[in-house]
């Protein structure tokens, strides 16, 4: 039996966003085998029949020591699984994952699921990174992108030379993520979906809700994730914002919603703008890349600029005045869009693609 060995930095990544990637490998014959920190998601994954190796990492840590200790844990792990290819996935598992294939010799797989914070700052941490991608993605087979910006990025700074393709995002689950009528107009629903941290745009969103506060009586936020270590929740004292801590399924709340709100400072490909645009919502997102490629302007949904308490409060104020079946059009609309262009499907048949081809 030909064995797949997925590498990533969460349960969180493989279970929302690789699930029907898991099933189509499963019902092709492959051996799964995860290597991932334990979150509660990783139970469903062993119930199909996946493999778990549990391996904790510092997601965002800058320690050499820890990083080097990672990269023998992961040579440790590929020797004795012997896998035919590994499939790396976000910052730390696409660089010492991929080291660690080089040096055993494994094909591998990796997908840039965006820039991150290292390299979006600048500085001396970006040239860092970028050094350390260089060696990390130097053998691999195919490197994924889910931006073209993010691929030019990688291209023009000869991070990655050939044997690269661009997919859109993770996709979206079409059927799982199925139309939903849209809801009344007694109050006004948007919804933020994400880690409570910084780059998502919380103090700014925090910020405009404040204002909308005091403006309408009829308008609330729901807040849908959890705040990093360290991180603290802008939206707990506010009365027009109610927090839902982590959830494992969102379509409930995206259901509830009349539009999704995300004030993201970058991204790869943003998700919950795929998942709640699939449902029929229509999206508010900084014009950045990864949000932009998910929205029509003015059709589906609007963009405003990251970081700008004056922009993003304008875009909800011009969402909120908006007649009723417009919002409902726009919803439809976006539908439509998610149907055509990013059905998980397309993923899905590019990594199969792949894989067999090695």
């Amino acid at each position: 039996m030909k064995k797949i060995v997925i590498l990533v930095n969460s349960d969180i990544v493989i279970y929302n966003f690789r699930l029907e990637l898991v099933e189509a490998l499963l019902s092709n014959g492959y051996q799964v085998v995860i290597v991932s920190p334990y979150g509660k998601r990783i139970d469903f994954l062993t119930q199909l029949g996946c493999k778990f190796i549990e391996l904790n990492l510092a997601r965002h840590g800058k320690n050499l020591f820890q990083d080097l200790n990672l990269l023998k844990n992961y040579k440790k792990i590929l020797k004795l699984e012997k896998p035919d290819v590994v499939l790396t996935y976000t910052i730390k598992p696409n660089i010492y994952g991929g080291m660690a294939c080089q040096s055993l010799k494994i094909p591998y797989i990796a997908n840039i699921t965006g820039l991150g914070d290292a390299i979006e700052n600048g500085g001396l941490l970006q040239k860092i990174t970028l050094f350390l991608y260089k060696l990390g993605l130097k053998k691999a087979k195919n490197v994924f992108f889910q931006n073209a910006s993010n691929q030019k990025f990688f291209l023009d700074n000869k991070i990655v030379k050939g044997n690269n393709d661009l997919l859109p995002g993770s996709g979206v689950n079409i059927e799982r993520f199925a139309y939903a009528e849209y809801p009344t107009n007694d109050a006004i629903k948007l919804l933020f979906i994400g880690r409570i941290t910084r780059d998502k745009g919380v103090n700014e969103l925090a910020e405009v809700a404040k204002i909308i506060a005091s403006k309408y009586q009829n308008v609330v936020f729901d807040i849908v994730g959890w705040a990093d270590e360290g991180s603290k929740n802008p939206f707990e004292t506010l009365g027009n914002c109610y927090c839902h801590g982590s959830q494992v399924e969102v379509k409930p709340f995206i259901e509830k919603t009349h539009a999704i709100v995300l004030p993201s400072y970058h991204e790869g490909m943003a998700n919950v703008l795929l998942e709640a645009a699939s449902c029929g919502r229509p999206i508010l997102a900084s014009n950045i890349p990864g949000c932009q490629e998910t929205f029509e302007e003015g059709v589906t949904g609007f963009g405003f600029e990251p970081k700008n308490i004056e922009s993003l409060c304008e875009v909800i104020e011009k969402f909120i005045a908006l007649p009723y079946e417009q919002k409902c059009e726009m919803g439809k609309l976006g539908r439509k869009k998610m149907e055509e262009q990013f059905n998980r499907q397309i993923v899905v048949n590019k990594y199969l693609e792949q894989i067999n081809s090695l």
